[in-house]
């Protein structure tokens, strides 16, 4: 499966945005989803998961309360919605597609996309 995020820009501390990826192919239902994202400097971290149906939701303590992840079989596309953003939140953010179910660890997922950008001005 070839996934592509986008949605990605620049916003102020205390606002919002959604990220979308989407993926191409026929089996995206059949894939457990996940977001991560990459600040300059630091390792990429995990931000939140979502099962193939849909029906369990995954979060980093960091972003719980804050983002919201949901996916669109039917479109095969996979959302992160960011709210109350703040200027640790900037990163490069990653959607990420596994068969697998450990959704907290880079080395589960099979395939990448290639980015988005996220800058939080204070």
């Amino acid at each position: 499966v070839q996934l592509q995020a986008f949605g990605g820009g620049l916003v102020q501390a205390g606002g919002s945005l959604r990220l979308s990826c989407a993926a191409s192919g026929r089996t995206f239902s059949s894939y457990n989803m996940g977001w991560f994202r990459q600040a300059p400097g630091k390792e990429r971290e995990f931000v939140g998961g979502i099962n193939w149906s849909g029906g369990r939701t995954y979060y980093a303590d960091s972003v719980k309360g804050r983002f919201t992840i949901s996916r669109d079989n039917a479109k095969n596309t996979v959302y992160l919605q960011m709210n109350s953003l703040k200027p640790e939140d900037t990163a490069v953010y990653y959607c990420a597609a596994m068969t697998r179910d450990n959704y907290y660890y880079t080395s589960s997922y099979e395939y990448w996309g290639q980015g988005t950008e996220v800058t939080v001005s204070s």
